[in-house]
């Protein structure tokens, strides 16, 4: 890994290199994604089955599209009985933190008969996307469809892609099925991203899609945006680690290759006011990850984005980490939860040397959908609130608006707005 200190000069650099992971930068891909968002939505099924065909290499027609509860079982019988059994674990857990989450209407009035308030509805429909042409994801089927149910939406549509035997991966099956799925359809890609959108003759129209995806499915999110809301334009994985001398070295070379495997645009940085820490990290990243499964992966990761930064004192380390807004944020330092005080932008910030990431990928309970590319400055994780809408409820009585019309009047003719003006005038006139 390169290390460098920490100055306005390399911040500033490594902002740069992580906005050029930016799916905004993808303008031949997205030429791509836009005909085939127009194919299927001109086209509907018969585009689903073509795209499927040239894109999974699996003939499949329209009515074989739905998971039949025979696959499920299928799926549960080749699934191995111990993980189903964690798996549920994981799923009470997520349901747990997501149930805190919870909304309800509120009222209030006063003495002149003013009722306001705020009414809170589940979407009616939500659509899932979950990889799977190349491996199973289980997590991410738990942590999209757990906060939906949650938020009480009446119909949970999940698509993946089907694997070269035209069938599901049975892990994404066996969780789609615990989580509460209602419907199950064998459509990946841009493809399935547009059917969800606009619907076909087989797939039903949502309301919104969340869920990760490559840089196609990506982009087909964005062009379906309007039509359908979408949960974000999520960019590539990364993780940031601030650390002072009182940090392990191998703890922290474990949590920067572990986020690094995840593509080769993923991002792993170490932030650390301690030089000796800063090269033995190094260290043990460059010799840990020529034995790592996904080497390959993991060196183009750590060498186009990976790096550790050696700052002055923690506050510079702090607020580096707050310019960079990192998905993910690690704490070892001898005082986390102080310093947790004063992260601003974070995805997800874990805290003290037993909180690596995948504790939160796979099992505490938050939410492993997280802002990526810098968003974590306005954006917050998937939970409950992305499944729900509000609607202003405003009741005013004859001796209410009696007391305020002519304020009201006044201001909508100030705004040029004579009618709205008469709307109230009317209503005294006698």
């Amino acid at each position: 890994m390169k290390i460098e200190f920490l100055n306005k000069e390399t911040i500033v650099k490594l902002i740069c290199d992580l906005q050029n992971r930016n799916p905004e930068n993808y303008s031949a891909q997205e030429a791509a994604v836009k005909t085939i968002v127009e194919s299927v939505r001109e086209k509907g099924d018969d585009a689903l089955v073509s795209y499927t065909k040239e894109f999974d290499k699996v003939d499949i027609l329209p009515e074989a599209f739905l998971v039949t509860e025979d696959e499920y079982m299928e799926a549960y019988e080749k699934s191995d009985a111990g993980f189903v059994e964690v798996l549920r674990k994981a799923l009470a857990n997520i349901r747990d933190f997501h149930e805190k989450q919870r909304q309800n209407s509120w009222f209030t009035c006063d003495e002149d008969g003013v009722i306001l308030g705020q009414k809170v509805t589940p979407l009616e429909r939500v659509g899932i996307y979950v990889p799977g042409g190349k491996a199973a994801y289980p997590s991410s089927v738990l942590m999209n469809i757990v906060p939906a149910k949650v938020a009480g939406v009446s119909e949970i549509i999940m698509v993946t892609p089907p694997q070269a035997n035209g069938a599901v991966r049975p892990l994404t099956l066996v969780a789609a099925k615990e989580a509460g799925a209602d419907k199950v359809y064998k459509v990946g890609g841009a493809q399935a991203i547009a059917a969800l959108a606009f619907g076909t003759k087989t797939i039903p129209r949502v309301d919104k899609i969340t869920g990760p995806g490559n840089i196609y499915v990506t982009l087909a999110k964005k062009a379906v945006f309007g039509s359908v809301a979408i949960d974000a334009i999520a960019g590539p994985s990364e993780i940031l680690v601030i650390a002072d001398k009182s940090a392990n070295p191998k703890f922290i070379a474990a949590d920067l290759l572990s986020q690094a495997e995840h593509d080769e645009l993923a991002c792993a940085i170490l932030i650390t006011t301690d030089k000796s820490l800063a090269n033995e990290v190094c260290r043990l990243v460059d010799e840990e990850m020529t034995q790592a499964p996904r080497k390959d992966i993991i060196e183009k990761s750590i060498e186009n984005y990976g790096l550790i930064l050696i700052a002055d004192n923690l506050e510079e380390a702090i607020n580096a980490a707050n310019e960079v807004a990192s998905e993910h944020l690690e704490l070892h330092v001898e005082n986390p939860f102080e310093a947790m005080t004063k992260i601003k932008n974070a995805g997800a910030i874990f805290i003290g040397d037993y909180s690596c990431e995948p504790v939160g990928d796979y099992y505490a309970g938050p939410n492993h959908v997280l802002p990526t590319n810098r968003t974590a400055r306005f954006f917050s994780p998937l939970s409950v609130d992305d499944f729900i809408k509000k609607s202003s409820i405003i009741s005013y009585s004859k001796e209410a608006l009696e007391k305020t019309w002519k304020d009201i009047d006044l201001f909508a003719k100030e705004e040029g707005l004579y009618a709205h003006a008469r709307s109230v005038e009317v209503r005294f006139e006698d």
